[in-house]
Parts: structure tokens; sequence; C-alpha cells
């Protein structure tokens, strides 16, 4: 792909441990602007390292993603990666001890960030900015807190952290995905609260964090008060609530297009190729799709035929602006490699701060 490319929209996933002639063909495609890794992905840090520098060979601007948050949702686990907690544990932390609790932020993105970078990955989609209203299975101890306050603090600390360590930051589930007890990778959460009180508790955290965050996520949740499309395909929570009445000016990911709420668009169930379409003609500027490179890829294929297709006939209009934002979520700094992190005492000072599992 070279410089002049206009926009690299979709982020796919790979299918195993080792790049196939399938995966390698497409990420070949100007279309594809991130792989995103799963536990499947991983067998070691060797093997992770020499996977994301095949990607690299092939595509050095592609972005190297991975959900990686701690606590139940970590894809690397072992072969020297830190068990992170998860935010539930900082925030019960706050309550007991507000400072402690916001240098062990710092001290788990720190780790979080440098442990993925040190074997070739750019991007974690962290860190969640719900609230934990107690009753979201799918959220839960992702949380940090109940409290809009404590959590944007919490946030900006474990932000903090992923910088020192030269990664970037995505806050999700925007506006906010704790409320409903739907799980989205499976129904369509409906959260049937007014604008008002959406922005005043849930959405606070996007507020206070907007000059600090690089890139935002939607819920795939209703808010049917607001919009009849769920927030990742909605132009008004996109473009006029997040962009215009908040001014965020980083990048926007879809949330997985896989999911079965992913696709119910005004009563429909879209195909993969029309979901990506009106997310991104929503407002998005990334559409991500998981899990679809497993056998015989055909979607991931027919979503790359489609989506030129749709540039060719004016269905779809790459984006300049948009390309910006994802080149610019790339680290800024080389990374260290394993051997010189373990021997960093920044490193290892944040490893000791870690609270036991």
């Amino acid at each position: 792909m070279n410089q002049n490319t206009p926009h690299a929209p979709l982020i796919i996933d790979v299918a195993g441990v080792e790049l196939n002639a399938a995966d390698r063909r497409r990420l070949a495609d100007p279309l594809i602007g991130g792989v995103i890794h799963f536990a499947r992905n991983w067998r070691d840090r060797a093997q992770m390292s020499a996977l994301n520098a095949e990607i690299k060979a092939i595509r050095p601007d592609i972005l190297i993603c991975v959900d990686h948050e701690g606590g139940r949702v970590q894809r690397f686990r072992t072969d020297g990666f830190t068990r992170l907690p998860s935010m539930r544990i900082l925030g019960e932390l706050w309550m007991k001890d507000a400072l402690r609790a916001a240098q062990v932020g710092v001290a788990c993105g720190h780790v979080l960030a440098a442990e993925l970078r040190a074997c070739g990955v750019d991007f974690s989609f962290a860190p969640v900015l719900d609230l934990d209203y107690g009753e979201s299975s799918v959220i839960g101890d992702r949380s940090f807190h109940r409290d809009p306050r404590v959590v944007a603090v919490l946030a900006r600390s474990l932000m903090h952290g992923l910088l020192q360590a030269g990664m970037l930051n995505c806050g999700k589930h925007f506006p906010g995905h704790g409320f409903v007890k739907a799980d989205s990778h499976v129904a369509i959460p409906v959260d049937r609260r007014s604008l008002k009180a959406i922005l005043a508790d849930d959405a606070r955290p996007y507020e206070w964090l907007v000059g600090s965050l690089s890139a935002v996520m939607p819920a795939h949740v209703i808010y049917p008060k607001i919009d009849a499309r769920p927030a990742g395909f909605s132009a008004k929570w996109l473009q006029e609530i997040l962009r215009g009445k908040l001014g965020f000016e980083g990048a926007v990911f879809s949330d997985d297009l896989s999911m079965e709420a992913a696709r119910q668009i005004d009563g429909e169930s879209l195909s993969y190729v029309d979901a990506a379409l009106a997310a991104l003609n929503a407002g998005c500027d990334l559409a991500l799709l998981c899990n679809q490179s497993i056998g015989d890829g055909a979607v991931l294929d027919q979503m790359l035929d489609s989506f030129a297709s749709a540039g060719r006939d004016g269905r779809w209009k790459p984006n300049p602006t948009s390309e910006a934002r994802r080149r610019g979520l790339l680290p800024k700094s080389p990374a260290v490699s394993w051997d010189e992190l373990m021997q960093s005492s920044a490193y290892r000072s944040a490893v000791r701060m870690l609270p036991k599992s």
C-alpha cells in the first residue's frame, strides 16, 4: 500500500499462529488497515513476535491490535506475560486509597503496553469506560466503578501508563454499555433512558477525557429516545454528539461487526458488507470484523470485493481524514525487545506495584 492510498478502513483477523497464503493475500489489500489478534493467534512470545514481524513485512503501516484489558479480557497470559487485574480491582482500591489506586492504574497501563509492544503489538482496545451498574454480565468487572468521576480518573491513569510505553488508547463502549443487561454478542441491548440522563452519567467520562482519548469504540446498543439505530451506526451519536457536542477528534472504531447486534439496523439483518458500509457512512473511521478468517475466509474475500465495488459505484467514499486518524494510532517510538524490557527499571517498578492475584 503506498502513501497515497486514501483510506484503509477494515480491521480483520488472521487464522492462526502463523500466516497462511490467504492471510498474506488479504493483508496486502489496500483496504486493510489493521489486524486484531485473539488467543488462538498466541502460542508464545517468539511466535507472536515472528507473526507480527511477517505482518509488518507485508504492510509496514498496518495497525496490529488486540483486546487486552486485564482481568478476564487478556489474550496473552503465558510465557512471561503479567496477569493484569480486572479494572474493578482498581475501583475497589480507590475506595480505600485513591492515590494508590491512581498509581496502580498507571502501572497497569505501563505493563500492559510494554509487554504487548515488546511482542510487536501496536494497540490495545482499552480502557473500558462503561459504568458498573451491577447488571451487565458482558461488562461486569471490566468496569472501574459505578461513579463516572472514578472511572474517568482511573482511566486517565491507565492511559498515562499506556503512553509511557508508547501506546495510545481506545475508550469503549460509547456512550455506555453498563446499564443494559443483554450481551450484544448474542442479542440487541436496548437502553430506554433519555439523552440528558445518558450524557449526565454514562457519557461523562468521554466528556472529561475528550482531549486525552486517541480512539473511541461505540456500543452495539440501541438508545431509542435518541436514535433507532445502535450507536455504532448512528450519525446522531457519532457525528452530532461525539464529534459535535463533545468535540472528539480521534479515531472511531466500530465494535465487532460479526456480533449479533452489529447487523440489526432499522429492523433488518444486514450482511457483513452492508453493516460495515453503514458503520463507516455513519461516522466510524474503521470497521472491525472478527473471527472470519477461520475456514475458507469467504466472508472476508466477499467484503474486500464488495468494498471495491462500493467505492466504484459511490456507496462508499474513501476518507483521507479517517486514514490520517488510523495512521495516527501507530506507535511513534520504537519498541524495546523483551530482554531489554526485563532490564527496565520503570517496567520492573510497575510490575511490583500491581495487586497480587
